[in-house]
């Protein structure tokens, strides 16, 4: 049995009553946007390699391996989220497929070199870094919500030159960054091919951005249909529903 520290659980990975995965209050605990992500992505089924950025405490990973064989490898910078990342996957046995690295997602490419990934994902912060006296006094959330050690461009940057020509990258976001988030796909050859749009309910301005890119791939962006998370009486939709739990 793997240890816990501090007020950390063991939680079921949602409909997968098979997986479960360290997660902490106060330190880390996956949200929406992790399981949107890991349900929209593509994903290479038997041949390739995935490599998620941001990792967190795994949960990417642990979330594509139910639909992937493919050898699976998360990078997450802070000390504290890759060890529980690293028992998660211990807690799953699932660690001839997964692996974690402790490291800067902005030194990945020296460290890959001309080794490339089919898929790259992202959960990336999302905000522009404030002033420190306005920065989150936790210092695992502001890392994980803030630009503190790298910038959208840093991100977009890396997840280009760790993917192969004709592989994917997925990444989710937020939409007011939707502008900057294409033109800096397109600046680093990675050209946007499907977008999805999150809304809390109808009648609500979209709350998350769900994108794919091609390296070096050919113009032509789809815009899938949006995905509502609650119906009118605050309940999860029926789409919603069969992503979470089925």
């Amino acid at each position: 049995m793997v240890q816990l520290y501090g007020d950390e659980r063991i939680d079921f990975l949602l409909a997968k009553e098979n997986m479960r995965i360290i997660q902490s209050s106060s330190v880390f605990a996956f949200s929406l946007d992790a399981v949107l992500l890991a349900d929209f992505t593509y994903v290479p089924k038997t041949r390739g390699k995935i490599l998620d950025l941001c990792t967190g405490n795994g949960v990417i990973p642990l979330f594509l391996s139910t639909r992937s064989s493919v050898p699976i490898t998360g990078v997450e910078i802070q000390e504290r989220l890759y060890d529980m990342a690293l028992r998660s996957i211990e807690l799953n046995d699932l660690g001839e497929q997964l692996e974690v690295i402790q490291g800067d997602l902005k030194e990945m490419p020296a460290y890959y070199g001309n080794r490339k990934f089919d898929l790259v994902t992202c959960n990336p912060p999302y905000f522009p870094t404030p002033q420190t006296d306005k920065q989150n006094l936790n210092e695992h959330v502001a890392i994980a919500r803030h630009e503190i050690h790298c910038t959208l461009e840093e991100v977009i940057q890396s997840c280009s030159k760790l993917t192969k020509s004709g592989g994917k990258v997925s990444m989710v976001h937020r939409p007011e960054r939707m502008v900057e988030i294409i033109e800096l796909f397109r600046k680093y050859k990675l050209e946007p091919k499907r977008m999805r749009l999150v809304y809390p309910k109808e009648g609500k301005e979209a709350n998350i951005l769900l994108i794919e890119g091609v390296r070096d791939g050919k113009s032509g962006l789809k815009i899938l249909p949006p995905l509502y998370a609650l119906t009118q009486n605050d309940e999860y939709t029926k789409e919603l529903r069969e992503i979470l739990y089925e």
